[in-house]
């Protein structure tokens, strides 16, 4: 069983579009066959989870302690997540985000989802990782982007490693086409 990450904000909450749109991507990913691995904890990583979970699916939570402390010691996984991987630091955990995934659905977030975004579309281009589905969800990504599309110090040839969808269906023909 192929496994799909996904990225995204620990803000965003139930009944937010960006909650619900995340709740349909676990629930495609699932449907389609496929294991979703987030970070584990709240919002984005919650949803697609739980949406995950509902449909059948398979879903991995990778945590650590370094984001619990930070957040004050309260965070705990969320409770859709099936099977926890745990790490000691932020980095060994980004690095098993990246590198136990058959491909990547970023969804709206902050910094660590951009970081997450920049890492692997990084080790992708630089050929350190093998060449897998980036998929960039929404309208968010698009906005966030186009201010580095013009740019002269990003090469055209990076950019045709993303794609950007507005659907499940999308999601999952992107997918399809990859693997």
């Amino acid at each position: 069983m192929k496994t799909i990450a996904v990225y995204g904000s620990s803000a965003t909450l139930p009944g937010e579009k960006d909650y619900e749109d995340s709740l349909a991507v676990g629930a495609a990913l699932a449907q389609a066959g496929y294991a979703v691995m987030t970070g584990g904890y709240a919002g984005v990583m919650e949803a697609a989870s739980r949406g995950a979970h509902e449909a059948g699916g398979h879903v991995i939570g990778v945590t650590t302690e370094t984001i619990e402390n930070f957040r004050g010691g309260n965070l705990k996984r969320n409770q859709w997540v099936v099977d926890e991987v745990r790490h000691p630091n932020l980095r060994e955990r980004l690095m098993h985000l990246i590198l136990s995934a058959d491909a990547y659905v970023i969804m709206p977030g902050g910094l660590g989802t951009l970081n997450e975004l920049v890492s692997v579309w990084e080790l992708m281009r630089v050929n350190e990782i093998p060449q897998r589905a980036i998929i960039c969800y929404g309208d968010y990504w698009r906005t966030m982007l186009a201010l580095m599309q013009d740019s002269r110090y990003i090469h055209e040839d990076s950019w045709s490693m993303l794609q950007f969808v507005d659907t499940p269906a999308q999601m999952i023909k992107a997918l399809s086409k990859t693997s």
